[in-house]
């Protein structure tokens, strides 16, 4: 029955069923993103936690690297002359001894090397210096140290001994100053003529910076950190380890194939427990800097994401419960507010503001729906004032064409053509005016083919050709892929008008107008009007292009009649129609022409 009556309870309430409705599509989400979470963060956190432990490996082998990139210079001294000589000769020489070791100085409070313990050289027959007690004879030979033998038959090889690999001629007994922790760098001496083996340098390097890393560097809780040779062998294991076995002992080391990328991390299991392992080589070395820890340690901070998910969704769930029923009574009455102010401002009353209390999100609501009207009112005023300046714009530019000077010179120049029996001229000359005014009016539309701009440009041409035919020319080239486009009309005569009575007709000789368009770039074309004129001053062309930039015609001074409201009307039409980044450009070279561009997108309407 407990069901039944669950259902009718929900089923009688709209409430309740908001409320089922609203806990089940709240916990359902939390749930998968919780699932989610937490599976992102596991991931996220165990692999942060895997690359720290990487890095800490770098970090030790980066350092390793230096100090031996850094030591090794001191391998340059066995090219000393001086002590080529000393290796060489079976005699005792003060002065050479001497000079040795003050190159040996001389590197160290150049360099720095607070790392080096000691350097020595002995040649092969047992005689050598030492930074310790000086020239020396060795009571053994030499070659019994099984790394001066591989020295000798490989002479180009550095060596890098550890502590553990120490021979004790590398200790040099025949004067016995053995310190423990020491790294010591093994090269050999060569003539530097024949190449031939006549000695060998030894650098003893102060272990330290390994010791106190695997000492003082652990690995979650339990974890630690110990140095390899390429063969698998410890050489460097904290010292709270009792011996290199107890390190080795449980550890993947003897699994080398594990190792066969320079660096990286894995898995593997150990009595059962599943050990995290990362590791990196040294380049210079070539030892390898292991870390191995418990993986639970690895992932512990994960595993605590894990609780603190589970945690987090369950109090989100009952939150949201808790939430829903102030929702219901705090909501409710401002949205049946904005509502009533919405239908107002949908009816047009465009003043319908709403009063907002609060910060919440139903206050940002009705803050934006203020902020929309102001917009529309603004968006409103700003159509108006475009279109009428539009219409401003298209008067002027009619007007311009209907000039009364150019249309009674036209006129005049019919009459004394007609008076001078010149019929033929008179035909042409009335055919282009009736085609100008044809295209002018073009039955009040706006937008026409731009071969009839083209036409319209041509008829204005062959009118001013006939009154000044000793000083004009003009040539028209325009792909035929162009032909259709629609333009706003009137875009191109104020321009070439521009051209001739400001370029043409002051330079006092003959004079080429060319008019050109080409596709820019894909939805893009350019009409070009060029003149070979007497050009545009720098300072001209300043205040040119300053007041075509002006918002409305209205800011022109008078002194603007000298640009051509033209030329400032297509400018601005361009720009109300297409947008900011198109309309008329100058360039002008003083005394040898203008070129006027006119950039325009390409669009596809009907010209009707």
């Amino acid at each position: 029955m407990a069901p039944m009556r669950l259902l009718q309870w929900i089923t009688s309430s709209l409430r309740a069923k908001l409320l089922t409705l609203f806990v089940i599509l709240t916990s359902i989400p939390l749930i998968a993103v919780g699932s989610v979470s937490y599976q992102k963060s596991f991931n996220t956190v165990s692999s942060h936690s895997k690359t720290a432990t990487l890095m800490i490996a770098d970090q030790l082998g980066r350092d390793i690297d230096i100090l031996f990139q850094d030591v090794r210079e001191l391998l340059e001294l066995s090219n000393n002359p001086t002590v080529h000589h000393f290796l060489y000769s079976q005699t005792e020489t003060y002065e050479d001894a001497k000079e040795i070791l003050t190159t040996f100085d001389l590197y160290r409070e150049t360099y720095k090397y607070e790392s080096v313990l000691n350097i020595s050289m002995v040649n092969l027959y047992g005689k050598g210096i030492s930074e310790k007690i000086g020239v020396f004879q060795l009571d053994v030979n030499p070659l019994r140290n099984p790394h001066f033998t591989e020295l000798l038959n490989h002479p180009d090889q550095v060596l890098n001994i550890t502590p553990s690999d120490a021979e004790p001629l590398d200790r040099l007994d025949g004067f016995q100053y053995q310190q423990p922790n020491v790294i010591s760098i093994m090269a050999a001496v060569k003539q530097q003529i024949t190449h031939e083996v006549i000695g060998f340098i030894v650098i003893d390097l102060d272990d330290s910076i390994v010791e106190q890393f695997v000492d003082h560097t652990t690995i979650g809780q339990t974890g630690f950190f110990h140095v390899i040779d390429e063969r698998g062998k410890a050489i460097f294991v904290p010292s709270q380890i009792n011996d290199a076995s107890q390190a080795i002992q449980g550890q993947p080391l003897d699994l080398q194939h594990q190792f066969i990328q320079k660096r990286g991390s894995f898995v593997e299991s150990s009595k059962g427990k599943p050990q995290f392992i990362a590791y990196t080589t040294s380049a210079e070395t070539g030892w390898i800097i292991v870390g191995s820890a418990p993986l639970q340690e690895i992932v512990q901070e994960a595993n605590e994401i894990r609780q603190v998910i589970i945690v987090s969704v369950a109090l989100s769930i009952l939150f949201t419960i808790t939430l829903y029923f102030f929702m219901t009574r705090w909501l409710i009455r401002p949205v049946q507010l904005l509502k009533k102010q919405m239908r107002q401002a949908a009816s047009g009353f465009l003043e319908a503001k709403v009063k907002t209390t609060g910060q919440d999100e139903i206050a940002d609501l009705g803050k934006s729906f203020n902020t929309m009207l102001e917009q529309i009112k603004m968006l409103l005023e700003k159509s108006i004032q475009e279109q009428d300046q539009i219409q401003k714009a298209e008067l002027r530019t009619l007007q311009a064409q209907i000039n009364p000077h150019f249309l009674y010179n036209t006129l005049d120049s019919i009459v004394w053509m007609a008076e001078a029996n010149k019929n033929a001229q008179v035909i042409q000359l009335v055919q282009a005016l009736s085609r100008f005014f044809r295209i002018s009016l073009s039955k009040g539309r706006d937008w026409i083919p731009l071969r009839d701009e083209l036409e319209h440009v041509q008829s204005y041409l062959i009118i001013q050709q006939m009154r000044y035919r000793d000083i004009l020319q003009y040539d028209i080239q325009v792909e035929p892929a162009l032909l259709d486009i629609p333009i706003l009309k009137m875009s191109l005569q104020p321009i070439v008008e521009n051209a001739l009575y400001h370029g043409i007709k002051n330079k006092r000789r003959k004079g080429l107008i060319r008019i050109s368009a080409r596709e820019e770039q894909k939805g893009i074309f350019t009409l070009i009007v060029e003149d070979d004129g007497i050009g545009i001053t720098s300072e001209r062309m300043k205040q040119i292009q300053t007041r075509l930039d002006v918002s409305s015609s209205q800011e022109l001074i008078e002194d603007d009649i000298t640009i051509g409201f033209g030329l400032y009307n297509v400018h601005q039409r361009v720009r109300l129609y297409y947008g900011q980044h198109y309309g008329v450009t100058i360039e002008s070279v003083e005394l040898q022409g203008t070129r006027v561009s006119l950039r325009i997108p390409i669009e596809r309407r009907d010209s009707t």
